[in-house]
């Protein structure tokens, strides 16, 4: 049902992993938007390609990104959009990141796509049709018993703040299950857990867009934008 739109985000995805996958390990300008949250000329120029695709294709959708913010037109489709999920390992040359895009009509997800530029994985889900790696069909994890499980977490970027509350549930979770780990981008993490990489995720705080998501009137890489 919806191949013309599930088409130009592969698109947008690929376009966009080219520039990451070029930018790797060559990263020059690091600027923060919060204590530990960066943003990189990776993150904006692998932006700006999905935006030019998707809205010259779509040009009456709204698009949501992390960095550009918010163009409002039409409130009943909505692409979700995160440049660059997992900015840190990237800035780090930690090979952990992907480019995520979705599409909300009527405020509801009806697909949605994760592009791991370095390890050439496409993880795609459309409703009803379930989801699929590289074009061959995933599932969960089939094991039952939270000992056998192995797990992974995320830490919010307001740890600084308030770590003990984190690393309590951390704590709890490393001696009931087999395993833990912190790849560093939730989107991944998600699509592991898809695909029965991984039994579970957990961490707290997440939002579609990570946490400084700015509202913009920004046109082409141009405006004024102002913290939500």
């Amino acid at each position: 049902m919806w191949e013309k739109e599930l088409d130009v985000a592969r698109q947008a995805a690929n376009n966009a992993g080219k520039i990451l996958n070029s930018l790797f390990g060559r990263v020059d300008r690091i600027s923060k938007k919060g204590e530990i949250d960066l943003v990189t000329e990776a993150d904006l120029q692998s932006e700006e390609i999905i935006l030019d695709i998707i809205s010259y294709n779509f040009p009456q959708d709204s698009i949501l990104t992390e960095e550009a913010g918010k163009y409002d037109h039409l409130p009943e489709r909505i692409w979700i959009i995160d440049p660059l999920d997992g900015t840190t390992n990237f800035a780090h040359g930690f090979p952990v990141f992907a480019v995520s895009i979705a599409l909300e009509i009527e405020k509801e997800l009806v697909l949605g796509l994760i592009f791991n530029p370095y390890l050439g994985e496409h993880f795609e889900a459309v409703k009803g049709e379930g989801a699929s790696l590289n074009g061959s069909p995933i599932k969960v994890s089939s094991i039952g018993e939270l000992r056998e499980s192995l797990m992974a977490t995320g830490f919010p970027y307001t740890i600084y703040e308030d770590p003990q509350g984190v690393m309590e549930l951390l704590q709890k979770m490393i001696v009931l299950v087999q395993g833990v780990r912190r790849p560093g981008s939730a989107a991944i993490d998600l699509c592991y857990v898809a695909a029965g990489r991984l039994d579970g995720f957990w961490e707290e705080g997440l939002n579609p867009l990570g946490y400084g998501c700015r509202k913009s009137d920004r046109k082409r890489g141009r405006g004024q934008s102002e913290q939500l």
